[in-house]
């Protein structure tokens, strides 16, 4: 598995608007909200993916990928590792081009499945520190 260089991975923050976050958390504590929240704050749409709250960040929750209208150009996941295939299939049924998996997320089925594919794939990092690193 090998993710973008630092330099790519700017250049799709830069170029990115709308991120979906699957296991958004409405906790404040909760890690997953915590990112979010500061990539919110940094001008993204963010799009709460999580059957069972209502909403996080003011944002009404939508139980799956595909309940979203329009493009969506990061899906962001903060799952554990075993649920990356089942969300890679998901993911390849949507208008997206980038995977990202949060600090700690790895799974190599679901990665060789979305390259073959032709997505990026990006993994084991986190979003909130890759845009501090590269603005």
């Amino acid at each position: 598995m090998e993710n973008p260089s630092r330099q790519e991975i700017g250049t799709i923050l830069k170029q990115s608007k709308r991120i979906a976050v699957i296991g958004l958390s409405d906790n404040p504590e909760r890690t997953s909200y915590m990112v979010s929240k500061a990539m919110q704050d940094q001008g993204y749409e963010i799009i709460p993916v999580n059957p069972t709250i209502e909403s996080a960040l003011g944002v009404i929750s939508v139980s799956s990928l595909k309940e979203i209208e329009g493009s969506i150009d990061i899906v962001n996941v903060f799952r554990r590792s075993e649920f990356l295939p089942e969300i890679a299939h998901e993911f390849d049924e949507i208008d997206s081009n980038v995977f990202w998996a949060q600090l700690g997320v790895v799974n190599e089925e679901a990665y060789r499945f979305l390259k073959e594919r032709g997505y990026t794939v990006i993994m084991d990092r986190c979003i909130k520190v890759e845009h501090a690193l590269t603005k």
